[in-house]
């Protein structure tokens, strides 16, 4: 049986008061413990923003976080709506309206005062009564805190991911990322301002005209204007600032970032826009105009820029080629050759448009320029005209005077489009070089290659042939008029070049073809060729002969009135052709027929 113990009232109220003081001693205790605890954390939380300011020194990347102020300025505030409670993710706080330097980029305290405020929102978080939601503003996906910096620093620590937040939108013309730095607010500051000038973000809200390097979009503002002065001129109604901006966005910016995307360029230059490749392009467009002398389409710069800077695993290994291939001094063919599915698919158009001719002096050049003027004209393209002298000072000589008033009046009288280039140093390296400008290269057959083994290793014009990067067309006296052409036909992959070409200029040019095959061994490759033409209902003539192939060929050419040759280039590597002589090196040598060499 259970005894029940009655107190009296002075013994319940001591009982009472002893409660009390008990609750409050151990109540006392926890928060003291709490608070010791929290000031470890701080103290921890410090040591770690102090590491992340060392390591920064190494990465670069600010430790900052952003000012609301700075980042509402520079990106042009459009408009602010409140959105109410919300649970955001604390990694998405990138800023503070006044606390900024007071904490990290992860929001780490950065200053030892903050120490018994820190440790106090610490146990008030852990505690029963907790803490009310922050206050923030959002742009974008990113937030800048209004009120509560210690509780999301505290809450961070924690290890938690999500705080209860009152959020007001702030709009901007220019979006903002988590990661971005004072250096890219400096770059959407400009974008902004561009934006509020131009307003495409409005006209052509699916346009992103963003740069990553700063400094650039008076480039674009400069195009604008000179479009706005152009069709100021033509167009019957005056346009505002912002329809020439349309204009020039839709008939100019976009045709070449079209060309970019078809391309695939962006996957050479990761980490840029479109907009900076298409800046990148202007200035490699006016870079190649003033260093090669010629007028440079936004096409071959940007064939040219992604060649040689593009990082993906093929272009690399071609301009290391090139290298190699030049320390070493062989045979720069396969490196530099045409890939044939361009050549085919350009064939559907024009294969020759550019053509480089090499210029010594008039009138010794003259039947040079004529023959490239004659090719220009069937494919309505341009020439290119290079003259090499040894010293600076010749370039500004009365001969190169006289040499490029001639050449401006021949293109000029034959109504096609010319520009004649100068170049101080050896001609082979500089025509080779210039090459690469071009879809043919038209040169005087002046010394061709001689017999003699040692003549052959310093041949000027052997060398032509093996390094250039492109067709060669050799004039010795007279140019072609393209009224028929002979080839020989082995099958071998040289050979097949040649009546590519010589099917391309039957097809394009009305020329007659005649085919060669030489001895016992070559008989069954014209059928071969005979089918190849037939299916582009190509007529031809077709010669069997038993003599060498050099002279079976000029017979062919001489017989049935061609006044062009066409050949395959080397069989071999230009080294071995040197010392072993070739096929190509004869008829060279006895040809009065220009000759057309392929790649």
């Amino acid at each position: 049986m259970t005894q029940q113990i009655t107190l009296d009232r002075t013994q319940q109220i001591t009982l009472d008061r002893t409660l009390v003081n008990l609750t409050k001693f151990m109540s006392d205790n926890l928060q003291s413990y709490a608070f010791t605890t929290a000031v470890s954390d701080f103290q921890q939380a410090r040591r770690r923003a102090s590491l992340e300011k060392i390591l920064s020194q190494f990465t670069g990347k600010s430790t900052n976080l952003l000012s609301f102020d700075e980042v509402r300025q520079k990106l042009k505030v459009s408009g602010m709506a409140d959105k109410g409670l919300q649970e955001i993710p604390l990694s998405a706080i990138i800023g503070s309206v006044n606390r900024y330097t007071d904490f990290t980029r992860t929001f780490l305290p950065r200053r030892d005062e903050d120490e018994n405020r820190w440790a106090r929102v610490q146990v008030a978080t852990t505690g029963l009564a907790g803490v009310p939601p922050i206050l923030v503003y959002q742009i974008n996906q990113s937030y800048f805190v209004i009120d509560g910096n210690h509780r999301v620093s505290v809450s961070r620590e924690l290890g938690a991911t999500m705080i209860q937040a009152y959020v007001t939108e702030v709009r901007t013309k220019v979006p903002l990322a988590n990661d971005d730095q004072l250096d890219d607010l400096l770059r959407k500051s400009e974008y902004a301002d561009f934006l509020e000038r131009t307003e495409l973000n409005e006209s052509r809200p699916e346009l992103n005209l963003l740069l990553t390097v700063p400094g650039k979009y008076w480039m674009l503002e400069a195009q604008i204007e000179a479009h706005y002065y152009l069709l100021q001129k033509t167009h019957p109604e005056p346009l505002t600032y912002r329809q020439v901006a349309m204009i020039w966005a839709d008939e100019i910016y976009l045709p070449v970032v079209q060309s970019i995307r078809e391309r695939g360029i962006l996957h050479d230059f990761p980490r840029r826009t479109e907009a900076d490749l298409y800046v990148w392009l202007i200035e490699h467009q006016a870079t190649l105009k003033q260093n090669l002398g010629w007028r440079v389409t936004i096409d071959e710069a940007m064939a040219d820029l992604q060649k040689q800077f593009g990082t993906r695993l093929p272009n690399v290994i071609e301009r290391f080629s090139h290298r190699v291939l030049e320390v070493i001094a062989l045979d720069t063919v396969a490196a530099v050759t045409k890939d044939k599915e361009e050549l085919l698919a350009r064939s559907e158009h024009h294969l020759f448009g550019e053509v480089l001719v090499a210029m010594t002096s008039f009138p010794k050049s003259l039947h040079v320029l004529e023959q490239a003027i004659e090719i220009v004209q069937r494919e309505q393209g341009q020439v290119r005209g290079l003259h090499v002298v040894t010293t600076e000072a010749a370039k500004t000589s009365e001969t190169v005077k006289a040499l490029r008033a001639e050449f401006e009046y021949y293109c000029k009288e034959a109504l096609v489009k010319g520009e004649l280039a100068l170049e101080v140093g050896a001609p082979t390296p500089k025509i080779v070089e210039r090459a690469r400008w071009a879809d043919l290269l038209v040169v005087p057959l002046n010394h061709p290659p001689k017999g003699q083994i040692l003549a052959r290793l310093g041949s000027g014009f052997h060398t032509l042939i093996a390094q250039s990067p492109r067709p060669i067309l050799a004039v010795p006296y007279a140019p072609s008029r393209f009224q028929g052409a002979v080839l020989a036909y082995d099958g071998s992959a040289k050979a097949k070049e040649a009546l590519f070409v010589g099917a391309y200029m039957s097809s394009k040019w009305s020329m007659r073809l005649v085919v060669v095959s030489v001895g016992e061994m070559d008989l069954p490759y014209i059928d071969e060729a005979q089918e190849y033409l037939a299916n582009y209902n190509i007529k031809a003539t077709y010669v069997r002969s038993n003599n060498s192939v050099a002279t079976a060929i000029l017979e062919a050419a001489q017989v049935h009135a061609c006044d062009l040759v066409i050949l395959g280039g080397y069989g071999y590597n230009a080294m071995m052709a040197a010392v072993m002589g070739s096929t190509v090196d004869e008829v060279l040598r006895r040809s009065s027929y220009p000759v057309f060499i392929c790649r």
